[in-house]
């Protein structure tokens, strides 16, 4: 076995003693947020994976939807959604600003199933034992369905919420109403978004 790794699929060090490094995202990936299309593929490759194939998918509608990191998607509770009023209250992590969403069809259809399936809990997205997910069973799950899906590069949750700011500001929406959609202390943290909007770029050739 080379000196990369151990029997268990952990790095390992090499004859040096040092580990090997990471690589950088831009070297594994040619961006870092997922096209519309692209989310649609991912959440139906992940409703075909096994039992939990309609929580899985209803996970990654809501993390696109609603721009929610992995914290904030296995945290999430039933508190937290209003089924009947159409509302999901968004408690942001590291400080973010929380807000109101308003929940559109799709999504509140998705919940309503996913509200009836057992097993019962305060938490959104559980697990057998009636627990929240952990953030590394997000992860493996995501990753397994971007395989799944013919997604050309290796992705994981994050690129979800990356996908709902990119998807915003290339409709056109205001950037101070992205920014707290999104939970963004600081609106620079935004503004990135707008400048992947290749709209901005319509005029520059009239052929």
């Amino acid at each position: 076995m080379g000196d990369s790794a151990n029997v268990l699929g952990f790095p390992q060090a090499s004859k040096t003693g040092k580990l090997p490094k990471r690589p950088k995202n831009s070297e594994v990936r040619s961006r870092e947020y997922l096209t519309e299309i692209e989310v649609e593929a991912l959440a139906k490759a992940a409703k075909s994976i096994g039992r939990h194939g309609h929580r899985d998918s209803t996970l990654i509608l809501l993390a696109y939807r609603h721009a929610l990191c992995v914290s904030e998607l296995v945290a999430l509770r039933w508190d937290q959604v209003d089924l009947k009023q159409g509302l999901l209250h968004v408690r942001r992590q590291k400080n973010g600003t929380p807000s109101t969403h308003p929940l559109r069809g799709p999504v509140i259809r998705a919940l309503r199933k996913l509200q009836r399936e057992p097993p019962q809990s305060p938490y959104v997205f559980v697990t057998e034992r009636r627990g929240p997910l952990t953030g590394s069973t997000v992860r493996k799950m995501v990753g397994r369905a971007g395989k799944l899906a013919g997604i050309g590069f290796p992705i994981h949750p994050h690129m979800l919420r990356h996908a709902c700011g990119f998807k915003l500001a290339n409709d056109g929406q205001d950037t101070r109403a992205v920014q707290h959609y999104l939970g963004h202390k600081n609106i620079m943290h935004t503004v990135r978004y707008t400048e992947l909007n290749p709209d901005r770029f319509k005029a520059f050739w009239d052929d």
